[in-house]
């Protein structure tokens, strides 16, 4: 009883300062919708990294990719690689010239920007941001389940009642200060996400008894486990690998992340901040990776009718001092709360900047549509799968696939009329869902690179006949 007040304590004490961070935002804000949505342009690259990686990882870093490399063990450390490797590419070759032209072009939101200045831009405004809604929504919602199940662990809570509270919390974020209490109060958490991953990680290899011992053991439970290939993929190892690249780099679809390099003081910055962000998203993703690992070494049960995308709480619970309990379970908890308000905030983005655009420059409504919207990400949350990991991959990637082909191409100031950038996204999206759903190919590559070559396909084809078209007019 003793251990559960102590842990109690300290995750409120942790979450506590968490929110008044976020609270505290509020006395550097600006009663503009500019403000509550791009923090005026003015976040500095610590910040930016830091907040990009907390709330880009999340609920996928604690336990979605934690229970993935509990189930396969060494090879889900290609995950890990091909996603950096994506990531890193996306950043360095299109958020600096983002950050520009988005303020060149007076964009405010993700929807905004694809829609840019074009005939009929309405409708590419109205399609991208339901998409946005959509996708980013269960995408929230699968963050509000993970911090539940969190909860669900240490203190045995219904679910449900850990969801209530998330959302809660979120709507206390959201209006503090807008995206600027998001990225301060990320930037806090993923200082805290660091710390307690790699605290986790020493002592859960310690129990095992090093690095050579876990190995041993993870074999002799089964030597797939230490395999770095993986097993199963009829079209070998390449075409898997370049899919979670192509997921990594699905980022350029991702309006929770792509409004940070938006809001970035300054263009010139943003090869900075991808430095900072690199370095920590490497710490705290092959910190997982371990812990999963080590997972399957100390608490072997929970593939046999478990759940191991607990198997971060559980082992935090099992090895770790009831302070250290609490601050891990506080990281866990912010980490996905954070993630959680950011996509709900870029959904209220688009409700009231893009479909409903009468609305836009009232304060009062945006704070409005950001509570209907929380409503909405609650009630698919109560309602939906606890699977985190399927939830999250599958949410980004039908917005890699139905946003991010647009997005390079208006990054890279390429025409694209209206009908074409309608059915770029439509056929991203539909082929990313055919992938994985009807075709159940996404074990054999990651539904991203498939949905995503489809969208640029739409584009080639497009231009292909326009061009053919000019040239025979011109005959």
């Amino acid at each position: 009883m003793t251990n559960q007040i102590t842990i109690a304590l300290t995750f409120i004490i942790f979450l506590a300062l968490i929110v008044s961070v976020g609270i505290y935002s509020a006395t550097k804000k600006q009663n503009t919708t500019t403000d509550y949505i791009l923090a005026s342009r003015e976040v500095n690259p610590w910040l930016t990294a830091l907040s990009a990686m907390s709330t880009g990882q999340s609920g996928l870093l604690f336990l979605g990719q934690v229970g993935f490399a509990y189930k396969i063990g060494i090879s889900s450390i290609w995950l890990v690689i091909g996603w950096a490797i994506g990531d890193y590419l996306a950043w360095l070759l299109f958020f600096k010239r983002l950050r520009r032209v988005s303020e060149a072009t007076s964009s405010d939101t993700v929807s905004d920007f694809l829609a840019q200045n074009n005939r009929g831009d309405r409708w590419i405004s109205i399609v991208s941001g339901i998409i946005i809604i959509a996708f980013l929504g269960s995408y929230a919602a699968s963050q509000l389940v993970a911090g539940s199940k969190a909860l669900n662990v240490v203190f045995g809570w219904n679910y449900h009642l850990g969801i209530i509270l998330g959302a809660a919390i979120v709507i206390i974020y959201c209006f503090s200060g807008g995206v600027r209490a998001e990225i301060w109060t990320d930037a806090v958490q993923g200082i805290i996400m660091i710390g307690s991953l790699l605290l986790l990680l020493s002592v859960a290899i310690a129990n095992c008894g090093g690095f050579i011992e876990l190995w041993s053991k993870l074999g002799n439970i089964d030597v797939k486990l230490v395999n770095l290939s993986p097993t199963n993929l009829p079209l070998g190892f390449i075409p898997f690998f370049i899919g979670w690249i192509v997921a990594g780099f699905g980022v350029v679809g991702q309006p929770h992340i792509l409004v940070r390099a938006m809001a970035i003081d300054s263009a010139d910055n943003v090869n900075k901040a991808l430095n900072i962000k690199t370095l920590a998203s490497l710490t705290t993703s092959f910190s997982a990776l371990g812990i999963g690992l080590s997972s399957r070494v100390l608490l072997p049960d929970l593939i046999n009718g478990g759940d191991p995308e607990l198997a971060l709480p559980y082992l935090a619970h099992e090895l770790l001092p009831s302070l250290f309990v609490g601050l891990m379970l506080a990281g866990v908890f912010a980490a996905t709360m954070s993630t959680a308000d950011s996509q709900i905030l870029c959904c209220s983005a688009a409700l009231t900047q893009d479909i409903f655009p009468g609305l836009a420059n009232s304060y009062r409504w945006v704070k409005l549509g950001t509570l209907s919207i929380t409503i909405i990400v609650l009630s698919i949350a109560l309602a939906g799968d606890d699977n985190v990991f399927l939830l999250i991959t599958f949410s980004w990637s039908a917005l890699a696939s139905g946003l991010g082909p647009l997005l390079l191409l208006r990054v890279l100031q390429f025409p694209v009329s209206t009908p074409v950038a309608l059915l770029m996204m439509s056929v991203g999206i539909a082929f990313s869902i055919a992938w994985s759903l009807v075709f159940k190919w996404s074990d054999i590559i990651y539904e991203a690179l498939p949905g995503m070559s489809a969208g640029l396909l739409v584009y080639f084809i497009a231009q292909f006949f326009w061009s053919k078209r000019s040239f025979l007019l011109r005959k």
